[in-house]
């Protein structure tokens, strides 16, 4: 039984020890083939996101807050409320003004229309009237003076009688002068004077209304509240801030470039922008501006890049932009012409150490490096080898892929997925050769 149960346990760790003697398998990992193509000379910069235009809007008059409609973070459109300031004093002032706008535009109609037919009927029979009563004194000293000469009237009548025809004749002229006035209607210079008078008035009711639309606060443009520096019931003073708005449905990645690369770089040149933040977010933006003036101790000019930010509605139907002003962005910015250099996938190289390190595959089998050149693509290999690292410089950035320098060359192997965790020496198995222009950045090896 003893001999039987020895047996058994030796025939079962048999297979353990062989293994063991074999040492451990190989490590798997994805591969992709050194490229010796032409590079853009750029340089990588850190710059901070800004908005596009910001403004810090403030009051126009004295006031006390009304209402405070807005919170930090809304989005809020041109010509959007706000604030509202107490209006009732100036709003009678202006109803009062407008009323005498009124009077005063219906005082220049009248002169405008002159007089009325019932005017101009009754000024005729005024006249008609004194012309009659005028007749009537001529007749009389007609016959007062035919009898004075027949001595049958005296002379004090008779100059009674001159004066009563000589005041009925004033009588009628008046009455014929007043007609003609009514005729012809008010004068030209009165009219004048009404239109100023008008004119006076309408400007007095346009201040208050001006100054009464000043008693409701604005958004200049559309954006997003940014900062609050009032309340409702709070007294503010004409000047005093009462929000801070900014537009980002554009956003500037400002960006200090060094002297030595400045003169490289010009307006409406279409630059990459990448936002660590959002994921490795990668956009294009345009250089919307150059400042002239360096940082004289840092020698570097401020360029801003001009990059469109998609509006996105959040959980609760508000609007939120996906790159937000303050955020880290890296724009690479050109710094000469192209040139030939190395590139490998951004992702096989190994950060953390005194240097950037990156894997290169030794393969078991030289020959295997025939069929591998610079347009290899995805593809299953079941290739071993050891690996070694390769300490190495970095270059310019092109998309996934970065340039490198070092004791390395074009066609040779490097590790882009499963780098984490080797050592030098390590024997590894090739599962797949990976197009170094569409490395997805992602996907652990499976082991």
């Amino acid at each position: 039984m003893m001999i039987r149960l020895f047996l058994l346990l030796w025939a079962t760790a048999l297979p353990v020890a062989n293994a063991c003697a074999q040492g451990p398998a190989p490590a798997p990992v994805a591969v992709s083939v050194i490229q010796h193509t032409e590079v853009d000379a750029v340089q990588s910069y850190i710059g901070t996101v800004v908005a596009a235009r910001q403004s810090s809007v403030g009051s126009a008059v004295d006031g006390r807050v009304q209402s405070f409609p807005i919170n930090e973070g809304d989005f809020v459109t041109k010509g959007q409320p706000l604030a509202q300031l107490l209006t009732e004093t100036i709003s009678l002032e202006l109803e009062a003004a407008q009323a005498e706008l009124l009077l005063k535009k219906h005082d220049l109609t009248e002169l405008e229309n002159g007089a009325r037919p019932e005017e101009l009927a009754a000024a005729d029979a005024r006249k008609k009237a004194a012309k009659a009563f005028h007749d009537f004194r001529l007749a009389q000293l007609k016959r007062a003076t035919h009898l004075f000469e027949k001595g049958a009237f005296n002379e004090e009548e008779l100059h009674e009688i001159e004066a009563e025809a000589e005041a009925a004749q004033q009588v009628f002229r008046q009455g014929e002068e007043n007609w003609k006035l009514v005729v012809a209607g008010p004068r030209a210079e009165k009219i004048l004077q009404a239109k100023a008078r008008v004119a006076m008035q309408d400007a007095i009711v346009r201040n208050l209304q001006s100054r009464v639309r000043k008693y409701t606060i604005v958004a200049p443009f559309d954006g997003f509240v940014v900062a609050e520096h009032t309340e409702q019931g709070e007294w503010i003073k004409q000047g005093d801030l009462v929000a801070d708005v900014v537009a980002l449905n554009e956003v500037d990645v400002l960006v200090n470039v060094r002297e030595s690369h400045v003169a490289h770089i010009a307006i409406g040149h279409e630059i990459s922008v990448e936002v660590p933040a959002l994921s490795n977010l990668r956009v294009t933006g345009n250089v919307s501006s150059i400042v002239p003036q360096a940082d004289i101790r840092a020698r570097t000019f401020p360029v801003k890049v001009r990059v469109s930010n998609p509006i996105l509605n959040n959980a609760a139907r508000q609007q939120s932009p996906m790159i937000k002003a303050g955020m880290i962005a890296r724009a690479v910015v050109p710094t000469g012409a192209k040139r030939k250099g190395l590139l490998i996938p951004k992702d096989a190289l190994v950060l953390g150490g005194p240097s950037p390190t990156v894997f290169v595959v030794d393969l078991t089998d030289p020959d295997i490096n025939d069929p591998i050149d610079d347009n290899a693509v995805s593809r299953s290999l079941t290739n071993t080898g050891k690996v070694r690292p390769v300490p190495v410089s970095m270059g310019s950035s092109a998309g996934l892929l970065i340039e490198i320098k070092g004791s390395i060359k074009a066609g040779q192997l490097v590790v882009v997925r499963g780098n984490e965790r080797l050592r030098p020496g390590q024997d590894v198995a090739i599962t797949e050769t990976l197009d170094p222009r569409s490395v997805p950045r992602a996907a652990a090896i499976e082991q």
